[in-house]
């Protein structure tokens, strides 16, 4: 999202006017009275509409939208500004989430229907398929790079399966080619990883509960018992 600087059209200087000459001059319509940089957020900025605070866009809306103090609105257009405010929100709030680590386009779905749940299903799924495809176009939503970084990145001490991968990239909705082609270039090898489970796990196990354990991780009993008998001799 690109960032604004504040320009003459979004004024923090309060309106000349008194109260009474707003509500005497603006009475039955939709005008913009005033413009103030938001304190909490300084890339937003704070809409009065007819003297009262109404809602707040992001700089980058209210230059997109022609946001300006005298203009004044329709109700449509007013209504079209406040779903534009919770859209904003909802984006910032996508794209602070998505920035903490990789996400996959399903975890990102999923995260959006938890934060609007309370709308109706027409909004619920208008916003959340344009605030997918803008963070898909910037980058912020890949899932192969998501499975990359999680192949990558999974019990990388512990010791993980490749089924169990598998299994979890699934869930997360990531296509099976997808997780096939990062799998095969990936550099952990089951039974590298047979032995981080088995050097961890060597005190607490006797052989024979250790290679049921390392058979429900998801090891082929073929390796599992093959580690283990290497790991003996």
């Amino acid at each position: 999202m690109e960032i604004y600087k504040l320009t003459d059209n979004i004024s923090e200087r309060p309106s000349v006017r008194t109260k009474a000459e707003v509500a005497e001059n603006i009475q039955g319509k939709f005008l913009i009275t005033g413009l103030k940089q938001g304190v909490r957020n300084e890339n937003r900025v704070n809409i009065y509409v007819n003297g009262k605070y109404s809602f707040s866009l992001d700089i980058a809306q209210v230059v997109d939208l022609k946001v300006k103090i005298g203009r004044e609105l329709t109700e449509a257009e007013f209504g079209e500004l406040k779903r534009a405010s919770e859209y904003g929100k909802l984006y910032q709030r996508a794209l602070e989430w998505v920035l903490t680590r990789p996400r996959s386009e399903k975890e990102t779905r999923e995260y959006l229907r938890r934060k609007i749940r309370t709308w109706s299903s027409e909004d619920i799924s208008e916003f959340s398929a344009r605030i997918i495809q803008q963070l898909r176009g910037k980058g912020y939503i890949d899932d192969r790079k998501f499975a990359e970084y999680y192949v990558k990145n999974r019990f990388v001490k512990k010791g993980v399966s490749e089924k169990r991968l598998k299994m979890e990239l699934v869930k997360k909705g990531v296509a099976k080619e997808i997780i096939e082609e990062v799998l095969s270039g990936s550099e952990r090898s089951d039974a590298e990883e047979i032995k981080k489970i088995i050097a961890k796990k060597r005190a607490k196990y006797d052989d024979d509960k250790l290679v049921a354990y390392l058979c429900q991780q998801g090891f082929s009993y073929d390796l599992v018992r093959e580690m283990m008998e290497g790991e003996e001799g």
